[in-house]
C-alpha cells in the first residue's frame, strides 16, 4: 500500500485504484495545529465512532464511504478524486471528493461566541431578535449552517456563491448537501438524547460517487468534529464540555489561542503549540474514551 496522505490525526493509504485504508493515530489537532501529545487510545475512540455512525446512516438510507472496520483503528473506505484546481470541478464532475466542510451549530458556543463578541455574527443572523444578548450555551432558534474551504491550508470560511462555484454545485446540489447535513444531525441528535448527551455542533465532509450521488465521507459524531455537553448539567443551569473543546480551552486559557490568531490577523507565521500537561494528557484519553462509551452505547474493553 501507497501512503498518499499524512493528515493531522490520521494517516491515509491508497489499497487500489476504489478502496482507501485510513489508519488513525493517537495524534490530537486544535487550530488546524497538531499537538506534540500523544493521547492514549484517542485512536481507535476516533474510528470506532465514525464506525458506528456509519452504520446508523446506512440503516436509515444515508450513503457513507465506509467498506470495513479493521480493529482497533483502521478502516477501509471508498475512494474519491481530490482536485485542488476548482477550476477543474464543475457540475457534472463525478466520483470526486466535494472541497468543503459543512459545520451546522444548535447552540453558542466555541468559535461561533468569539465571532459573535467581535461583531462577526449579529443576533439576526442566526434567527434572533435584533439587538439580542447571545449568552454561551444558548440554544439557537435554528441550525446555523456554514461552509469553509477543506483543501486549503486553513480553513477559510465561505459565503453560499463562492462554496458552491469552488465545489461545482447547482443551487440543488448544495440544497442537497444542507438538507443531509440536518437529517444526519436529528438522527444524531435523537441517539445523543437517548444517553444523556446534547449534540451542539459538528462538521461533515462529503462526496460524488461514479453516479453523482452524495456520499458522507471521512468521520463525523466524534469528539474530534463534533462539540458535546451533558445533558443533565445543561438541564440544570450547567454547561459541562465533553469534546476536543476541552483541550481548545485549555489553549484559550494560557494565552496562546489569542496569540496566535493575532498573528494569523497579521499574516505572520503560526507559532509552535506547547505539549499538554500530562495531567491533561491523561484527562483527555479517559474523556475520549468515556465519550466513545456514551455516544455509542458500546463498552470500549
Amino acid at each position: 500500500m501507497k501512503l498518499i496522505r499524512k493528515g493531522k490525526v490520521k494517516e491515509v493509504y491508497q489499497v487500489d485504484d476504489n478502496t482507501l485504508e485510513f489508519v488513525f493515530t493517537d495524534n490530537v489537532s486544535v487550530f488546524d495545529k497538531v499537538i506534540p501529545s500523544a493521547i492514549p487510545h484517542k485512536g481507535e475512540t476516533l474510528c470506532r465512532t465514525a464506525v458506528f455512525w456509519f452504520k446508523i446512516l446506512e440503516k436509515k438510507g444515508i450513503k457513507g464511504h465506509l467498506v470495513k472496520y479493521e480493529p482497533p483503528s483502521k478502516m477501509f473506505v471508498k475512494r474519491f478524486n481530490i482536485i485542488e484546481d476548482y477550476d477543474k470541478i464543475n457540475t457534472k464532475t463525478t466520483n470526486y471528493l466535494i472541497p468543503l466542510e459543512i459545520i451546522c451549530r444548535h447552540y453558542a458556543a466555541g468559535s461561533l461566541m468569539d465571532r459573535i463578541r467581535s461583531g462577526k455574527i449579529t443576533p439576526e443572523m442566526l434567527g434572533f431578535p435584533k439587538g439580542h444578548n447571545v449568552t454561551y450555551g444558548e440554544k439557537l432558534p435554528r441550525p446555523f449552517l456554514e461552509a469553509t474551504t477543506k483543501l486549503e491550508e486553513h480553513d477559510r470560511e465561505l459565503d453560499e456563491v463562492e462554496a458552491k462555484k469552488i465545489a461545482g454545485l447547482t443551487d440543488k446540489d448544495y440544497k442537497g448537501i444542507l438538507d443531509t447535513v440536518l437529517a444526519i444531525d436529528k438522527i444524531i441528535g435523537e441517539e445523543a438524547a437517548k444517553r444523556g448527551l446534547i449534540h451542539v455542533d459538528g462538521k461533515k465532509e462529503f462526496g460524488y460517487d461514479e453516479n453523482r450521488d452524495l456520499v458522507i465521507i471521512d468521520t463525523f459524531g466524534t469528539c474530534d468534529e463534533d462539540r458535546w455537553w451533558d445533558l443533565e448539567s445543561y438541564n440544570n443551569g450547567k454547561v459541562v464540555e465533553l469534546s476536543k473543546e476541552f483541550v481548545r480551552q485549555h489553549y484559550r486559557e494560557t494565552g496562546y489561542h489569542k496569540e496566535l490568531y493575532a498573528l494569523r490577523e497579521k499574516g505572520l507565521p503560526d507559532i509552535p503549540i506547547p505539549a499538554l500537561p500530562d495531567e491533561i494528557v491523561k484527562k483527555v484519553s479517559e474523556l475520549y474514551v468515556s465519550m466513545f462509551e456514551r455516544i455509542t452505547g458500546e463498552k470500549f474493553r
